[in-house]
Protein backbone atom coordinates (compact mmCIF):
# COMPACT_ATOMS: atom_id res chain seq x y z
CA UNK A 1 0.00 0.00 0.00
CA UNK A 2 1.11 3.51 -0.65
CA UNK A 3 1.17 6.02 2.16
CA UNK A 4 -1.95 7.85 0.93
CA UNK A 5 -3.98 4.63 0.96
CA UNK A 6 -2.79 3.78 4.47
CA UNK A 7 -3.73 7.25 5.72
CA UNK A 8 -7.18 6.94 4.14
CA UNK A 9 -7.65 3.52 5.75
CA UNK A 10 -6.58 4.92 9.14
CA UNK A 11 -9.06 7.81 8.82
CA UNK A 12 -11.86 5.42 7.83
CA UNK A 13 -11.09 3.07 10.73
CA UNK A 14 -10.96 5.97 13.21
CA UNK A 15 -14.39 7.11 11.96
CA UNK A 16 -15.76 3.57 12.34
CA UNK A 17 -14.38 3.37 15.89
CA UNK A 18 -16.10 6.64 16.84
CA UNK A 19 -19.36 5.38 15.31
CA UNK A 20 -19.00 2.07 17.20
CA UNK A 21 -18.37 3.95 20.46
CA UNK A 22 -21.54 5.98 19.90
CA UNK A 23 -23.46 2.75 19.26
CA UNK A 24 -21.99 1.18 22.42
CA UNK A 25 -23.02 4.21 24.50
CA UNK A 26 -26.54 4.00 23.09
CA UNK A 27 -26.74 0.27 23.89
CA UNK A 28 -25.55 0.82 27.46
CA UNK A 29 -28.16 3.53 27.94
CA UNK A 30 -30.87 1.19 26.60
CA UNK A 31 -30.37 -1.30 29.45
CA UNK A 32 -32.89 -0.97 32.27
CA UNK A 33 -31.68 0.82 35.36
CA UNK A 34 -31.45 -1.33 38.48
CA UNK A 35 -32.59 -0.07 41.85
CA UNK A 36 -29.82 -0.39 44.44
CA UNK A 37 -29.80 -0.17 48.20
CA UNK A 38 -28.51 2.84 50.05
CA UNK A 39 -25.10 1.35 50.93
CA UNK A 40 -23.04 2.73 53.81
CA UNK A 41 -19.34 3.54 53.37
CA UNK A 42 -16.50 5.03 55.36
CA UNK A 43 -14.74 8.04 53.90
CA UNK A 44 -10.95 8.30 53.89
CA UNK A 45 -11.40 10.46 57.01
CA UNK A 46 -13.28 7.59 58.71
CA UNK A 47 -16.72 9.22 58.60
CA UNK A 48 -19.76 7.12 57.77
CA UNK A 49 -21.71 8.17 54.65
CA UNK A 50 -24.49 6.62 52.63
CA UNK A 51 -24.70 6.22 48.88
CA UNK A 52 -27.48 8.79 48.92
CA UNK A 53 -25.20 11.24 50.78
CA UNK A 54 -22.65 11.01 47.96
CA UNK A 55 -25.08 12.62 45.52
CA UNK A 56 -25.13 15.85 47.52
CA UNK A 57 -27.69 18.09 45.86
CA UNK A 58 -27.28 16.48 42.43
CA UNK A 59 -29.20 13.60 40.90
CA UNK A 60 -26.30 11.83 39.14
CA UNK A 61 -23.16 10.21 40.57
CA UNK A 62 -19.96 8.53 39.33
CA UNK A 63 -18.09 5.94 41.40
CA UNK A 64 -14.83 4.34 40.29
CA UNK A 65 -14.23 0.78 41.49
CA UNK A 66 -10.52 0.80 42.31
CA UNK A 67 -8.74 -2.35 43.52
CA UNK A 68 -6.78 -0.45 46.15
CA UNK A 69 -3.26 0.77 46.75
CA UNK A 70 -1.72 -2.60 45.87
CA UNK A 71 -2.67 -2.25 42.18
CA UNK A 72 -0.28 -0.19 40.08
CA UNK A 73 -2.76 -0.19 37.17
CA UNK A 74 -5.57 1.24 39.33
CA UNK A 75 -3.13 3.81 40.65
CA UNK A 76 -2.30 4.96 37.13
CA UNK A 77 -6.00 5.29 36.23
CA UNK A 78 -6.62 7.28 39.43
CA UNK A 79 -3.66 9.55 38.69
CA UNK A 80 -5.37 10.37 35.39
CA UNK A 81 -8.73 11.08 37.05
CA UNK A 82 -6.96 13.47 39.38
CA UNK A 83 -6.04 15.64 36.40
CA UNK A 84 -9.61 15.89 35.11
CA UNK A 85 -11.48 15.74 38.43
CA UNK A 86 -12.37 19.45 38.32
CA UNK A 87 -14.01 18.92 34.92
CA UNK A 88 -15.95 15.81 35.94
CA UNK A 89 -17.50 17.30 39.07
CA UNK A 90 -19.04 20.11 37.04
CA UNK A 91 -21.42 17.40 35.76
CA UNK A 92 -21.69 14.91 38.65
CA UNK A 93 -20.08 14.06 42.00
CA UNK A 94 -17.11 11.70 41.60
CA UNK A 95 -15.79 9.23 44.18
CA UNK A 96 -13.11 6.59 44.07
CA UNK A 97 -13.98 3.44 46.00
CA UNK A 98 -11.53 0.79 47.15
CA UNK A 99 -11.50 -2.09 49.61
CA UNK A 100 -8.67 -0.44 51.56
CA UNK A 101 -9.15 0.77 55.12
CA UNK A 102 -9.91 4.53 55.36
CA UNK A 103 -6.53 5.30 56.97
CA UNK A 104 -4.70 3.50 54.14
CA UNK A 105 -6.82 5.35 51.57
CA UNK A 106 -6.08 8.71 53.13
CA UNK A 107 -2.32 8.15 53.34
CA UNK A 108 -2.12 6.78 49.81
CA UNK A 109 -4.25 9.60 48.35
CA UNK A 110 -2.05 12.18 50.08
CA UNK A 111 1.11 10.52 48.73
CA UNK A 112 -0.34 10.86 45.20
CA UNK A 113 -1.81 14.35 45.71
CA UNK A 114 -5.24 13.04 44.70
CA UNK A 115 -7.95 15.67 45.03
CA UNK A 116 -11.05 13.49 44.66
CA UNK A 117 -12.86 11.97 47.66
CA UNK A 118 -12.53 8.28 48.47
CA UNK A 119 -14.84 5.75 50.08
CA UNK A 120 -14.02 2.36 51.55
CA UNK A 121 -16.06 -0.66 50.46
CA UNK A 122 -14.31 -2.92 52.96
CA UNK A 123 -17.37 -3.33 55.19
CA UNK A 124 -20.13 -3.77 52.56
CA UNK A 125 -21.11 -5.80 49.50
CA UNK A 126 -21.17 -2.82 47.11
CA UNK A 127 -18.41 -4.09 44.77
CA UNK A 128 -19.73 -7.64 44.77
CA UNK A 129 -23.33 -6.61 44.15
CA UNK A 130 -22.29 -4.45 41.18
CA UNK A 131 -20.07 -7.15 39.66
CA UNK A 132 -16.65 -5.75 40.62
CA UNK A 133 -15.81 -8.48 43.11
CA UNK A 134 -15.97 -12.11 42.02
CA UNK A 135 -14.70 -15.19 43.82
CA UNK A 136 -12.80 -13.01 46.30
CA UNK A 137 -11.02 -10.97 43.60
CA UNK A 138 -11.58 -7.28 42.91
CA UNK A 139 -11.97 -5.86 39.42
CA UNK A 140 -11.60 -2.23 38.33
CA UNK A 141 -14.21 -0.16 36.56
CA UNK A 142 -16.77 2.58 36.93
CA UNK A 143 -20.47 2.77 37.73
CA UNK A 144 -22.94 5.60 37.29
CA UNK A 145 -26.04 6.20 39.36
CA UNK A 146 -29.04 8.46 39.51
CA UNK A 147 -31.52 9.23 42.23
CA UNK A 148 -35.14 10.15 41.75
CA UNK A 149 -37.18 12.77 43.62
CA UNK A 150 -38.06 10.17 46.30
CA UNK A 151 -34.40 9.35 46.99
CA UNK A 152 -34.53 5.96 45.27
CA UNK A 153 -31.12 5.12 43.80
CA UNK A 154 -30.61 3.43 40.43
CA UNK A 155 -27.47 1.87 38.94
CA UNK A 156 -27.48 3.29 35.41
CA UNK A 157 -24.40 1.93 33.65
CA UNK A 158 -20.98 0.43 34.22
CA UNK A 159 -17.75 -0.25 32.38
CA UNK A 160 -14.67 -2.30 33.15
CA UNK A 161 -11.17 -0.85 33.16
CA UNK A 162 -8.19 -2.42 31.44
CA UNK A 163 -5.29 -1.62 29.12
CA UNK A 164 -6.53 0.11 25.98
CA UNK A 165 -9.84 1.32 27.44
CA UNK A 166 -11.18 4.86 27.08
CA UNK A 167 -10.55 5.75 30.73
CA UNK A 168 -6.74 5.94 30.70
CA UNK A 169 -4.91 8.06 28.15
CA UNK A 170 -1.58 6.30 28.68
CA UNK A 171 -2.37 3.28 26.47
CA UNK A 172 -3.32 5.07 23.23
CA UNK A 173 -0.38 7.43 23.67
CA UNK A 174 2.07 4.56 24.07
CA UNK A 175 0.52 2.76 21.11
CA UNK A 176 1.68 5.64 18.90
CA UNK A 177 5.31 4.79 19.72
CA UNK A 178 7.18 2.37 17.44
CA UNK A 179 7.34 -0.16 20.30
CA UNK A 180 3.69 0.39 21.29
CA UNK A 181 2.31 -0.37 24.74
CA UNK A 182 3.34 -4.02 24.67
CA UNK A 183 5.09 -5.08 27.88
CA UNK A 184 4.38 -1.73 29.57
CA UNK A 185 3.92 -2.12 33.32
CA UNK A 186 2.83 0.92 35.36
CA UNK A 187 4.49 1.57 38.69
CA UNK A 188 3.10 3.14 41.85
CA UNK A 189 6.27 4.96 42.79
CA UNK A 190 6.30 8.63 41.90
CA UNK A 191 9.44 9.86 40.18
Amino acid sequence: MVVKEVIEEIELLEKEILESKAKLTKLKRSLPEEEVENYTFLTAEGEQVSLLDLFGDQDELIIVHNMGQSCSYCTMWADGFNGVYHHIIRKAPFYLSSPDEPKVQKEFAQSRSWRFPMISTKENTFKKDLGFEKDGYYYPGVSTFRKDQNGTIYHVAKSDFGPGDDFCLVWPMLDLLPSGSKNYQPVKDLY
